[in-house]
């Protein structure tokens, strides 16, 4: 049998429509988690199917349910377009044996992919998706007789959990305006829903399907939230909150239009939780997310866990001890009383009770933060380049890690490296020197375990520095071409 296209990553698989993302391929996949649920479940809880606005995301979620009834595993699935946050929570109240979400969340339109959600209703830790990988390309036997696929609504008893989690009243009496940008995702419909039945103003955009995600990737940093920016102010919006193709992730946008990136959200709530709520629970953050973060713990007296990219971390830790809030870079932030799963809708409402609590707007509750514990600004630039350059610019740069103290990258002296995940340059930067309270200077260069990718972030204590050391990073990276 030839080698499958199919890898789990970080949160499962993606692959383009119609090259490696085909109905025969989903198969393999599907096949592989139901050996895993067979093997390691209790399979006669079932499983729990849902798909969101995608192209083919119905009818690829109808090919795992078949697949897995035909193994005689129940299947419980979505009645209608699902966020992912919706799924795992459904899997969590049925008790499920776990979820599948056809999704490929933020990537390009001619993405998709299979998630795999674990029976506590969050991402399927490392242990996990490495068992379900070890399946793939083996036999699935077929059950006597298929197992039983049931019709089911997953979003209204969502839709009820994340309205209690948040104080409406407050929100509506705060007299705040939110634009709501689905961004054509499975978000539609579902914080407008909420706002509408709890009597606050706002504006939903981009709220209609369409599976070509015209202009944009659905994901909520720029330039694909440049309609926020603009609609946040024609509608004379006090924040705008986006979330990204199966609205797992948030972005936002304050009352003027500047973006507030997801490091900036992660902090507002995080300050939030600490001062007002003082719910009990350490912090988790990736290795490419803001040291703001450490600052507001230290000040707190939390501690703070760093791990690797991935929520499928977060949502580890989350299951070992006990976790107030946990993060990444790319917007997808958790709530361990809630699940430990990041919920780009939950976290839409949250910002919103923090404003009305703060009384304060979007824009003016990052002003507060810069102040209180130095600027920190954030840069990511995504490289799609072959593989050849891709390993070129990794090995020069573990090549320069060895002469710490010596070397300089942008012109700034390299003070340390840390290689969690990637490997981070800490770099010596007069600019932040003249600053009080500024951020450290790092750049972190990490390659795509999946995809023809290397990310680069950066982050300092200003935008001028960010966007300088990012562009020499990229020179670095492109120096290896034909070398």
């Amino acid at each position: 049998m030839a080698e499958t296209v199919v890898k789990f990553g970080t949160d499962g698989w993606r692959g383009i429509i119609a090259d490696d993302f085909t109905y025969a391929n989903v198969r393999v996949a599907a096949a592989a988690i139901a050996n895993y649920v067979l093997a390691k479940e209790d399979a006669a809880a079932g499983v729990c199917i849902a798909y969101d606005t995608r192209f083919g995301s119905h009818s690829f979620a109808k090919v795992v349910a078949e697949v897995l009834a035909g193994a005689g595993i129940p299947v419980a699935m979505a009645s209608e377009i699902t966020p992912t946050p919706a799924l795992s929570y459904a899997v969590r109240e049925r008790k499920a044996a776990g979820g599948v979400m056809i999704t490929s969340s933020h990537n390009p339109a001619e993405w998709n992919g299979v998630k795999y959600k674990a029976s506590y209703g969050g991402s399927g830790k490392p242990s996990i998706m490495s068992e379900i990988e070890s399946y793939l390309d083996k036999p699935l036997a077929k059950a006597a007789k298929p197992a039983p696929v049931e019709t089911v609504d997953f979003n209204t008893d969502y839709v009820a959990a994340i309205a209690r989690f948040v104080d409406l009243d407050a929100i509506r009496s705060s007299g705040y305006k939110f634009l709501i940008d689905c961004m054509y995702g499975a978000g539609r419909g579902v914080v407008a829903g909420i706002f509408s039945r709890a009597g606050v103003p706002f504006v939903e955009i981009r709220n209609e399907i369409n599976p070509a995600f015209p202009g944009i990737n659905p994901e909520p940093i720029l330039p694909h939230i440049k309609a926020s920016q603009v609609a946040v102010v024609a509608e004379k919006c006090d924040a705008g909150l986006i979330t990204d193709g199966d609205a797992d992730r948030i972005g936002a946008v304050d009352e003027h239009g500047n973006v507030v990136d997801a490091h900036k959200i992660f902090a507002v709530l995080l300050k939030w939780l600490l001062e007002r709520k003082k719910w009990p629970g350490d912090v988790t953050r990736a290795f490419n997310t803001t040291k703001m973060l450490d600052r507001i713990c230290a000040r707190y007296g939390r501690r703070l866990h760093e791990h690797g990219i991935g929520f499928k971390y977060v949502c580890d830790l989350m299951l070992e001890q006990e976790i107030l809030i946990g993060g990444e870079e790319s917007g997808g932030i958790g709530i361990s009383r809630h699940l430990p799963e990041r919920d780009g809708m939950l976290n839409s409402l949250l910002l919103a009770n923090v404003m009305a609590d703060e009384k304060k707007t979007l824009g003016q509750l990052v002003a507060a933060l810069q102040e209180e514990f130095g600027e920190h600004q954030y840069g990511r630039i995504d490289m799609h380049i072959d593989e050849e350059l891709k390993q070129s610019a990794i090995a020069r740069a573990k090549a320069l890690k060895e002469s710490v103290g010596a070397a300089d990258f942008a012109g700034l002296k390299v003070l340390r490296v840390e290689t969690l995940d990637g490997i981070k340059f800490f770099l010596e930067n007069p600019d932040c020197a003249r600053k009080p309270n500024a951020a450290e200077t790092w750049l972190l260069l990490r390659a795509s375990g999946t995809e023809p990718l290397l990310r680069v972030y950066c982050e300092s204590c200003s935008v001028e520095s960010v966007d300088r050391v990012l562009a020499a990073a990229k020179t670095f990276v492109l120096q290896g071409r034909g070398a």
